[in-house]
């Protein structure tokens, strides 16, 4: 069964612990091992529990019993776009093996209720381009293209799409 609640600093460890896994798993084979830890070392449980303790990120974990699932985390925007008053999907992920049960669109709907909570008239993400899924899912909740985006995982540019929903 899985159970969903908001992220409180002393899981920090977990977040980092399961962010390395969801990222490792999915993305890790684009990268020099020298680049995949640099990018992980950034995201590291101090650097998440600095996030959690910070009321302008939310974060919400899926569990399976005991074991983490998914998380979600929203926050300020950082993509390279004039946008004022909007809120970044900083991160969805979920392990491979509860991929299609149902955990990514509870995560989303959380953070768009939150944005709107929030009085947020935009929310943007970035998406790694090649990641066909997960841009099948957003397009669902009807966010839309906007621009391509270097985002850096050590010294290596992936080649990431900034999107975007509007709220109003």
């Amino acid at each position: 069964m899985i159970s969903y609640r908001p992220a409180v600093p002393e899981d920090a460890a977990l977040v980092a612990d399961l962010f390395e896994r969801a990222f490792v798993e999915t993305f890790g084979h684009l990268y020099k091992p020298a680049d995949l830890q640099a990018f992980l070392n950034k995201l590291s449980p101090a650097a998440f529990r600095k996030e959690i303790e910070d009321p302008a990120y939310r974060f919400l974990l899926a569990l399976d019993g005991n074991e983490a699932a998914g998380f979600c985390k929203i926050g300020p925007l950082t993509l390279p776009v004039d946008s004022q008053g909007a809120l970044e999907l900083r991160q969805l992920y979920l392990l491979r093996r509860w991929y299609g049960g149902g955990i990514a669109p509870v995560l989303m709907d959380w953070a768009l209720g939150e944005a709107r909570r929030r009085g947020v008239r935009t929310l943007y993400l970035s998406v790694y381009s090649d990641n066909h899924r997960a841009k099948a899912f957003y397009r669902r909740y009807g966010f839309a293209y906007v621009a391509p985006y270097a985002f850096m995982v050590g010294e290596q540019a992936d080649e990431d799409e900034i999107w975007k929903l509007e709220l109003a």
